[in-house]
């Protein structure tokens, strides 16, 4: 039997909850600097299910000892919620995948950080299958117009979240872009008025966008330009709290039956804003620019004038009532 090395110390194993915890606070903390509040409960929440999930199906035992065995009894939970042998489905692949990654990607980055990068990983190639991404439908242009944006149907949502409605009809900037907007990037002064769509840099109170190609300036017309001059300070009601708008914008527009079905939601405009692109005859590129997508070739110039932009989308303007505003 050999005996202990003179002087060696044992290293105290972390359990799965106390590596999580390692993991926000050391390991990828760099990469929630620029995250607000908001953003970095998010992130952690999602996380977080999957930590939890795993402490109740297996323990909350050391990062060491987690074995294939381990790492197949998550996988065999999603699977009787995702493709049970009796009944309806009671979860999606996306759901079990999210949790069968976080935890290859926290078991990855923890031995990675304790100098273990060549240890076997018992969450790779576990998954499901994701034969069709589903999406959200968009809503029709004639009901946008007729109903929608029918004066009176709008008239007891509160302001704030009335014109961020109103100007994600007509920009089809995402809810969570247009609440965090600061006065300075509502921009009407401008020779033409636009809204400037990028991260907020404040040390304090930091915020990401989604993409780097999210980051964007997208001309006001029509109702959305009537909205932002109505509200120059931004939307301080809803600032760091997108989460709260999305539940307020998707309860009152399906009070009101104002969505025309279940699987529509307010996300639902921003699809609507590119289809009545593409329907308008707006080049791809132009409209994964105003979407905020990613331009699929190298990048030359600044993706065309403001004035040049505000033609385009005064193609597909919808008439409104100044009114609902």
């Amino acid at each position: 039997i050999m005996e202990p090395l003179l002087g060696a110390i044992e290293v105290p194993k972390m359990t799965v909850s106390k590596a999580f915890d390692l993991y926000c606070d050391e390991i990828v903390a760099d990469e929630l600097v620029n995250k607000s509040q908001v953003q970095k409960d998010q992130w952690k929440k999602v996380k977080k299910r999957a930590i939890s999930n795993f402490i109740r199906l297996v323990e909350d035992k050391p990062m060491e000892e987690i074995t294939i065995d381990d790492a197949k009894k998550i996988y065999r939970h999603w699977l009787a919620r995702i493709a049970p042998k009796e009944g309806k489905a009671t979860a999606g692949a996306s759901s079990g995948n999210r949790d069968l990654g976080n935890m290859r990607v926290l078991y990855e980055a923890y031995f990675k950080h304790m100098g273990d990068a060549r240890r076997l990983n018992p969450f790779e190639g576990l998954g499901f299958s994701l034969k069709k991404k589903r999406s959200r439908p968009p809503i029709p242009t004639d009901w946008i117009r007729e109903t929608v944006m029918k004066p009176g149907n709008l008239a007891t949502l509160n302001e704030e979240a009335r014109g961020i409605l109103l100007i994600m009809i007509e920009t089809g900037a995402r809810p969570s872009e247009i609440c965090n907007l600061e006065p300075h990037a509502i921009r009407l002064s401008n020779k033409v008025p636009h809204l400037s769509i990028e991260p907020r840099d404040d040390p304090d109170n930091p915020r990401e966008i989604k993409t780097e190609s999210s980051r964007r300036l997208v001309p006001l017309v029509g109702v959305a330009l009537d909205a932002a001059k109505r509200h120059k300070a931004g939307f301080p009601l809803y600032r760091n709290r997108e989460n709260d708008l999305s539940a307020t914008l998707n309860k009152y527009l399906r009070a009101n039956a104002l969505l025309p079905t279940k699987s529509h939601t307010v996300y639902s405009f921003r699809h609507s804003f590119e289809d009545r692109m593409k329907e308008g005859g707006l080049e791809d590129e132009l409209r994964r620019l105003l979407m905020g997508h990613t331009v699929d070739r190298p990048k030359y110039g600044s993706g065309g004038s403001l004035d040049w932009r505000r033609r385009e989308l005064m193609k597909i303007v919808l008439p409104f009532d100044p009114s609902i505003v």
